[in-house]
């Protein structure tokens, strides 16, 4: 009966230890050894960042005052080399220590944080007595996110749509959008649009504050039916009985139109398809007023018409050769009056000198005689 006694103890005694060990060590932890008073105490549990923003984490702390510290610094968790953030490459660049050994304070400053940088984070302290170390559990827990815009890609004209910038994070420094890199009024954290064709581009959104960190563009591309279809004709100029003519159709949509038909008014029928209508010999018979329809998956629309008219070439070149032999005779007659006008001169001209020479000779030549008489004269 005794050695069944002492079998039956010896497992309770076992499941007691067992029991009482855990707690022991939690106390150990809570209170420090042996009642030393070590205590790490941080301002948040968690924490939210932006991506590629700056995260300051903050603490104070306590230990016994107979120790003297020697060193203190930040641990990543989990960590089985319980070392100091500055140890490791991906983050000896991007951390700062900052402490005040008098108001027992501390704050770890990570920058430019990445989806990596998530986890928890833990103040550490150390004495120069071995042994005499601490570690502040159930340490800050860091979130990292990124911003982005939600929104559909691609649009119908006229349809309301709302663009959303989404993080993560409770933000309430509120929300600034882009518009192919310039700055919109608008200030919420949704963008409502109402779709017109000056909306397509791309959209990006950040926080105020952090407008170094906006989020990834978006594009958004709103579609609508063919609008301002027109034509136009080759060649330009007169067209003539034989001639090659073709009409063009252009028009603004988006997706551009791939179908075009073609119409002559009084036709109840389609007169050709494509973008281009081409009539290879052009003759009194094509005549007439034509249009198009450019059509997409949205819509279609029609241009106005216009005409197509063959010129008579017989009628007109009788017309072009009347005129110029009307033409030609007034110049005839025209020179020919001004070659007469000339020669009416010069003959009117060499008349008079000739008159004038016959005056001056019949003058010299009466002169003698007179002197002739009065000589006579005194002889008698």
């Amino acid at each position: 009966m005794e050695h069944r006694a002492r079998a039956v103890m010896v497992p309770v005694v076992v499941s007691i230890r067992m029991i009482l060990l855990p707690s022991l060590n939690v106390l150990l932890l809570t209170s420090g050894v042996f009642g030393e008073d070590w205590n790490v105490t941080y301002e948040t549990e968690s924490i939210c960042a932006l991506k590629g923003s700056t995260v300051n984490m903050s603490c104070s702390y306590r230990y016994p005052e107979q120790y003297n510290l020697i060193d203190t610094f930040w641990i990543k968790k989990p960590d089985v080399e319980i070392k100091s953030l500055k140890e490791y490459p991906e983050y000896k660049d991007r951390v700062e220590y900052i402490e005040d050994r008098k108001s027992k304070t501390a704050i770890l400053r990570l920058h430019n944080v990445t989806q990596n940088d998530e986890r928890e984070y833990c103040f550490r302290l150390v004495t120069e007595i071995q042994g005499k170390k601490w570690i502040g559990k159930e340490g800050i827990h860091l979130n990292v996110s990124a911003l982005q815009v939600k929104a559909p890609q691609l649009v119908l004209e006229k349809i309301t749509v709302n663009l959303t910038c989404e993080t993560t994070c409770s933000l309430t420094e509120g929300f600034i959008w882009y518009k192919n890199g310039q700055t919109l009024t608008i200030q919420s954290e949704t963008l409502q649009l109402q779709s017109e064709r000056s909306d397509s581009g791309r959209y990006s959104c950040a926080v105020r504050g952090h407008e170094h960190l906006p989020s990834p563009a978006v594009s958004i591309t709103v579609m609508y039916p063919p609008k301002s279809v027109s034509v136009s004709i080759s060649p330009s100029g007169v067209i003539v009985e034989g001639d090659s003519v073709t009409l063009s159709c252009s028009s603004d949509s988006n997706p551009p139109a791939l179908i075009f038909r073609w119409f002559k008014e009084n036709q109840s029928s389609a007169v050709g398809s494509g973008q281009s209508f081409s009539i290879s010999s052009f003759n009194s018979n094509h005549s007439g007023h034509y249009y198009c329809e450019a059509q997409n998956k949205h819509g279609s629309q029609r241009s106005a018409s216009v005409s197509v008219t063959v010129k008579d070439v017989g009628r007109l070149g009788i017309l072009y050769i009347f005129i110029g032999v009307i033409c030609g005779a007034a110049v005839g007659i025209m020179i020919f009056l001004l070659w007469r006008s000339r020669r009416m001169k010069n003959i009117s001209d060499s008349m008079e000198s000739q008159m004038n020479h016959d005056r001056r000779k019949a003058c010299d030549a009466t002169e003698p005689v007179y002197e002739n008489v009065k000589l006579d004269r005194k002889r008698l």
